[in-house]
């Protein structure tokens, strides 16, 4: 059976169907995420086209160098709003490049999420925490000192 028209499934007497809304027998390449197209025009160098995913990486990047040399909370700061800001980018810019690996929802929620759990971590470490919430203290206290 020989298929002309890969968007189409065939019929029983293996003719293809213009009007079936089945899947391609075979799949020849994904579709690209919303808004995945490059931050720039195609005449522009690749990593110019590539600024928003090169911005929050590279801020990751320092935020884990910070982590290296023992200055954590710092680190962990810059890491959670490197997230934070990749969310911010992915909701006003119609085109982010590689940034953009799912819907634009999901994108949004899951580096807004991430970002704002990883700050809120930093902000709560010991020692001399910035921010404190007493019902996750108590938690705390009362599993590990259960006795």
């Amino acid at each position: 059976m020989e298929v002309t028209d890969p968007v189409s499934a065939p019929d029983a007497d293996g003719k293809p169907r213009r009007t079936t809304r089945r899947f391609p027998l075979f799949t020849r390449d994904t579709a690209r995420p919303e808004g995945g197209g490059g931050a720039a025009s195609r005449e522009a160098p690749a990593p110019a086209r590539q600024w928003p995913i090169l911005t929050v990486l590279g801020a990751v990047g320092l935020g884990l160098l910070f982590v290296a040399f023992d200055v954590v909370r710092l680190g962990t700061l810059l890491i959670g709003a490197a997230l934070l800001a990749g969310a911010v980018l992915r909701w006003l810019m119609p085109d982010v490049g590689m940034l953009a690996v799912r819907s634009r929802f999901t994108d949004i929620v899951t580096y807004g999420v991430l970002g704002l759990a990883i700050v809120l971590l930093a902000m709560m470490a010991q020692p001399r925490p910035w921010l404190e919430i007493p019902f996750l203290k108590d938690t705390l206290h009362y599993t590990v000192n259960s006795n």
